[in-house]
């Protein structure tokens, strides 16, 4: 990490008046939310249905993949108690929906939490493992999402065999719940796949694995713009950036693009991001019109090494 001086109170921007009501959390926000989300997934498959035995079904596997990926969105919400009032509710939400795209929730928690604590710290920072890419070949490598099913089944081997010695962001107390966890979801992604071949062999390729294959780099894509050229400091203004992107991905993501305000301030639900956003608009460093803009940059900048 960049040896700079941080000014913490730089960093406190809104007033316990101006935060207190962004910090409502909302069993009836999250639960709307989570129906449109659902409804996408339905819609998607319906689509994939109609295009069975035609080309038709790649570009409505992608779309679909899409809304399937994009449950990481509850899960991160779930992770810090935002998407719901009801806590057990986040529990169980965020655990079943990480589980079409093998992320393990109480795993992600600890990890994620980390990220939080020491974001941009390249040796701290879990996120950074590996880092940023430093070539054409590896950003293109990172958006296949080559290296990301290559960590799902590498952790899971390794909290199975109760191996957390790469994972030190795991406490001690917490490594029995994590390993338990990751046995019951790896235990319901298999048992779900081959009930549901049993009924329709191209069942689970069509509708759950095949779509997530081919939808990952989406999301590969949002989350490599969250942080990189960005600042490698506890500056949490220069270290993180919001894209301002179109209201669709806003909705399916559950407003996840405003990163750098949910970095400022985690205990802000989802739904209130948008207010937190017309607030503390002024004061962000990196701000990017769409995804676009950003990839270029990395581009360019890699291509010029």
């Amino acid at each position: 990490m960049t040896d700079v001086a941080i000014d913490r109170t730089r960093l406190r921007l809104l007033s316990p008046h101006e935060l207190r009501p962004l910090t409502d959390r909302s069993d009836r926000h999250g639960g709307l939310r989570l129906a449109v989300h659902v409804g996408l997934i339905a819609a998607g498959a319906a689509l994939v249905a109609a295009g069975r035995g035609t080309w038709a079904v790649v570009p409505a596997m992608v779309l679909h993949g899409w809304f399937l990926v994009a449950l990481f969105a509850p899960v991160h919400e779930c992770v810090h108690y935002t998407a719901f009032r009801t806590r057990r509710l986040n529990d169980w939400v965020g655990w079943l929906a990480a589980v079409p795209s093998l992320l393990n929730f109480h795993f992600y928690k600890h990890f994620h939490y980390a990220h939080h604590r020491y974001c941009q710290d390249p040796a701290r920072d879990p996120e950074l493992t590996p880092p940023a890419p430093q070539s054409v070949g590896e950003y293109l490598r990172r958006l296949t999402a080559i290296n990301y099913w290559r960590a799902r089944l590498a952790v899971a081997d390794r909290v199975l065999r109760g191996d957390f010695a790469a994972f030190p962001f795991v406490p001690d107390r917490a490594r029995a719940e994590v390993r338990r966890s990751m046995a019951a979801m790896l235990a319901l992604a298999a048992a779900v796949a081959i009930g549901w071949a049993a009924l329709d062999p191209w069942g689970p390729v069509l509708y759950w694995i095949g779509p997530v294959l081919l939808a990952q780099p989406i999301l590969r894509a949002i989350l490599l713009a969250e942080h990189t050229l960005c600042a490698e400091n506890g500056d949490t203004l220069a270290n993180t950036r919001t894209t301002l992107a179109a209201w669709p991905v806003r909705l399916v993501h559950w407003n996840m693009p405003y990163h750098t305000e949910h970095h400022l301030y985690p205990s802000i639900p989802f739904h209130a991001l948008p207010a937190a956003h017309a607030r503390l608009r002024p004061h962000l460093v990196h701000v990017a019109r769409g995804y676009a803009p950003t990839h270029r940059a990395i581009l360019r900048g890699l291509a010029a090494r």
